[in-house]
């Protein structure tokens, strides 16, 4: 027997879907302020407005930034989270170089319980993302193919309903398909903040698949991101988090597939230079010095100089970022630089 929407026990399935990243959660961010299927829940850590069943498509993957976000998005710290998981780490310290506020919401420990670089690299025995390249390549028909995140022995709740850690992973698993000579990704979230956790997560996941398309040597297909609930914190309705006009979006011109061996030989010096700039021992002309003496693909060149940026600004060198900046080919990212620096300026 179906229900009809008016049968408060129903429990719609909600679909947006764009060509772009910022349209697709633009469309479900103004259904959660307006629409009439939310409803207020309480949570640890406040009140919600939450939708459940929420699905957004992404047509092109590669654009991937939300600008229609009301408080500009720290490019930065977005990046450092996709070099993070690909570098299957746990560690605190590096990403919250990037995000001093990150310990009010994953807690303050040393390591993250729930981090998904660790998890889909090294806690279960295997090197996930390895693996389902290699599965992939042997059987591209293949419908068996899940990244796993989600442990039931580590995250569900103590008997007394409280949770285990302060840092429960959201994302439960990765489904990875080609199709057409493309490599589709389905994302599920048991739980999802619209204002500060999605736009994260579209980064992140679409950059593992952009990753994994290189690797496999195939095109990129869409990006599906299930959220069971997609809610915002009462704190962030206290403005409206959605800008009332639709931001201009530039385009995302770079592209990290690359070869899984050319991925393997630049990765190195990725990961050399990240954590360079996260050595405040390091000056900033030296940092400057060793990012003009590394060699990288454009793509990946971009993200460090963004990483660099941010590095000066916490540094102070205010005077040496425009030159990074005007290094950076990408005009998304150049422009979600600038609108981070006009929110946030000197520390």
């Amino acid at each position: 027997m179906s229900a009809s929407r008016s049968d408060p026990w129903c429990r719609m399935i909600h679909s947006f879907e764009g060509n772009t990243a910022d349209e697709a959660w633009r469309e479900a961010a103004l259904a959660l302020l307006q629409g009439p299927d939310t409803t207020v829940q309480e949570s640890r850590v406040g009140k919600t407005r939450e939708l459940l069943h929420v699905a957004l498509q992404i047509k092109d993957p590669r654009q991937r930034w939300i600008v229609s976000r009301r408080d500009a998005l720290n490019v930065a710290f977005a990046l450092a989270e996709v070099i993070w998981i690909l570098e299957g780490r746990n560690d605190a310290r590096f990403l919250v170089y990037f995000n001093r506020k990150l310990t009010h919401y994953a807690g303050d420990a040393p390591v993250y319980h729930g981090a998904y670089g660790e998890r889909l690299r090294k806690r279960f025995g295997l090197d996930q993302l390895r693996r389902a390249t290699s599965a992939l390549r042997g059987n591209p028909q293949s419908r068996q193919v899940v990244l796993q995140i989600w442990s039931s022995e580590d995250d569900l709740p103590h008997i007394d309903g409280q949770p285990v850690s302060a840092d429960i992973p959201c994302n439960l698993v990765s489904m990875l398909k080609v199709r057409g000579g493309r490599l589709d990704w389905t994302q599920v979230m048991r739980s999802n903040d619209a204002y500060r956790g999605t736009p994260h997560n579209i980064v992140q996941f679409t950059c593992l698949q952009e990753v994994i398309a290189g690797w496999l040597g195939v095109g990129l297909g869409t990006y599906t991101h299930w959220s069971d609930s997609l809610h915002f914190y009462e704190d962030s309705l206290q403005s409206s988090p959605v800008a009332p006009v639709q931001a201009t979006v530039h385009m995302n011109t770079d592209t990290l597939s690359l070869p899984e061996a050319e991925f393997d030989r630049i990765w190195p010096s990725v990961m050399r230079l990240a954590e360079a700039i996260t050595d405040e021992t390091h000056s900033s002309k030296q940092l400057m010095e060793m990012l003009a003496q590394t060699a990288l693909p454009l793509g990946w060149a971009n993200i460090v100089r963004i990483l660099l940026a941010e590095g000066l600004r916490r540094r102070r060198a205010i005077n040496d970022i425009p030159a990074v900046v005007e290094s950076v080919s990408n005009p998304a990212l150049k422009d979600l630089w600038a609108r981070w620096f006009v929110r946030v300026g000197s520390p």
